[in-house]
Formats: structure tokens, sequence, C-alpha cells
């Protein structure tokens, strides 16, 4: 199981901005990582905008575009890519991360990777965070961007 020995961060997102960019692609998988990143967002007490787009390779230029904006704390990108019988799906786990990656580092935005890369449907709905499932990558993703950007505050702050 890739999730085993994951962190159960808790982190306190008072006064982050979230923005939650989100593929369409898989509805049944989307639903469950958006309502996993949400969730978590509300937990720890950050504010979130939803924005969808078509599929994964149009998460970099709008997170870019979000990254950018000072009133926006973190970026939380979500969508799942599932392998089929073409290298189509290399070319796009590729671009996306690539992407994502250069967003947050040009930007130094936190980025919360909540993209899926999977074999088959049944790993995707494993990691959905939907009932029944073992992991909740949505709301991993979240976690993950408002713990950097609480660090990147303190950090900043110190300077």
């Amino acid at each position: 199981m890739s999730g085993a020995g994951s962190p159960r961060l808790d982190v306190d997102g008072s006064g982050i901005s979230v923005v939650i960019v989100a593929a369409s692609w898989h509805q049944v998988v989307m639903d469950g990582l958006i309502a996993g990143a949400e969730a978590e967002c509300a937990r720890a007490g950050a504010s979130t905008t939803l924005v969808r787009v078509p599929g994964c390779f149009e998460l970099p230029v709008v997170a870019q575009e979000y990254a950018a904006d000072p009133t926006v704390d973190a970026v939380v990108c979500l969508g799942v890519i599932i392998r089929g019988g073409t290298p189509h799906f290399d070319f796009v786990a590729n671009a996306t991360t690539d992407g994502l990656t250069r967003v947050a580092l040009d930007s130094r935005t936190p980025i919360g990777f909540g993209v899926l890369t999977t074999d088959n449907d049944e790993q995707a709905l494993d990691r959905a965070g939907l009932p029944g499932s073992d992991e909740d990558k949505g709301a991993e993703a979240a976690s993950a961007a408002i713990m950097t950007a609480q660090a990147l505050r303190h950090c900043r702050a110190g300077r």
C-alpha cells in the first residue's frame, strides 16, 4: 500500500486561504478527493475556494494564476490520471507533475499535490477518500499545503 507510514499531520490553518483546483475527469473519484480536501481545510480552519478545470493537464496554468495572487496562501491540485494502453498517461503525468513543481518553486507558494496516478480505476477509488477507501489523498494534499504555508509564514517572519 502506497500510504503505509504516511503521517497524520495536525495543522492549524487559521488565517490560511486555500484554492482547490480540481480536474473534471473520473467524477466519482474527484468527488471524493474534493470532499476530503474541503473537509481537511475546514477542520484546520482554513478558508477555501473551489475551481474546476477540464483535466490534469490544465492544473498547472490555473494553479500558477492563483499562486500569483497575494491573498492566496496555498493551492491544492486534485486530479486522476489512470494508465491506459498508450504513452498518453506518461505524457500527462509528467507534464502535470513537472508543471506543478515549477509553479511551486517559481511562485514560492505551496502546491498540494493530490493528483492520483494509478494503473486502474480500483487503485484510484482506493485513494479517493470515499467510504471503503484505504486512503484520502485529497485530505493529505490539503494538510500538506496548509502545513507548508504555515512553515513559510514562520520562515518569512524570522527574516
